[in-house]
C-alpha cells in the first residue's frame, strides 16, 4: 500500500519582537493570519486525516480554528511536537547572547543545551517517536497532520534523509515552510534506527 499523505504544517507568524529568540516561549500568534492558515488548511486536509498539534499556543489555537470550520476532524496535543527549549535564552534578543555561547551550541550541535535548554539530540529522539507512530498510520493509508513550528519540520527533514545520525551544525537543513504554511510528503518506511533519548 502507498503511504498517504503527510502534512507539516507551521504556525502562522508570531506575534514577537523581531531578533528574540523563542521556541519554547509560549508566543501568540496574529489571529487574523492564523484564521486564514485555519481556512485554507480546511480545505485540503482529506477526510479521516489524523491531527496532533504543539501544545504551543501558536499551534493549538490554528489547531482549533480548523476544528471548528471542520467539526469532522480531531486533534490532539502531543508535547513532542513543540519548538526547542532555549531554556535562559528564550524571551531575549539574539544580539544579547554572548558570541561564545552560540560558538559552543556551534561546535557542540547536537549536544550543548542552548540557554541550559534543551539539546538538538533530545529534540531529535522526541521527534522521532512521534514521526515513528506517523509513518504507522501513514503506511496503513491514513494521512497524517502535524500542526506544528520550523524546527520539527527541520528534525523530520534529518531523520527521512539521516537516521539516527547525529549532525554537525553546517549539515543542519535551514529550509522549513513559511509563516501559516505547509509541506506534504508521501515518506516510505525504512529500516532506520532511532535516534536515543538522552
Amino acid at each position: 500500500m502507498t503511504p498517504a499523505a503527510w502534512w507539516l504544517v507551521r504556525h502562522a507568524a508570531p506575534q514577537v519582537a523581531p531578533g528574540t529568540c523563542y521556541g519554547a516561549l509560549d508566543v501568540p500568534a496574529n489571529p487574523q493570519a492564523t484564521q486564514q492558515t485555519a481556512r485554507r488548511l480546511a480545505e485540503a486536509l482529506p477526510t479521516g486525516t489524523l491531527i496532533s498539534h504543539s501544545p504551543l499556543q501558536r499551534c493549538e489555537h490554528l489547531a482549533h480554528y480548523l476544528l471548528a470550520l471542520r467539526p469532522d476532524l480531531a486533534s490532539n496535543p502531543d508535547p513532542r511536537l513543540r519548538e526547542m527549549d532555549f531554556g535562559d535564552w528564550e524571551g531575549r534578543p539574539w544580539a544579547d547572547i554572548a558570541r561564545s555561547e552560540i560558538d559552543a551550541w556551534t561546535q557542540s550541535f547536537a549536544h550543548y543545551r542552548p540557554g541550559a535548554g534543551e539539546n538538538l539530540h533530545s529534540m531529535l529522539a522526541r521527534v522521532d517517536t512521534a514521526r515513528r507512530e506517523a509513518l504507522e498510520a501513514l503506511a496503513q493509508g491514513r494521512p497524517v497532520a502535524w500542526i506544528t513550528h520550523a524546527g520539527v519540520t527541520r528534525c523530520v527533514a534529518w531523520l527521512s534523509s539521516h537516521g539516527g545520525k547525529l549532525p554537525l551544525s553546517h549539515q543542519w537543513p535551514l529550509e522549513a515552510p513559511g509563516w501559516g504554511d505547509w509541506v506534504m510528503v508521501r515518506p516510505g518506511l525504512t529500516g532506520e534506527a532511532p535516534v536515543q533519548q538522552t
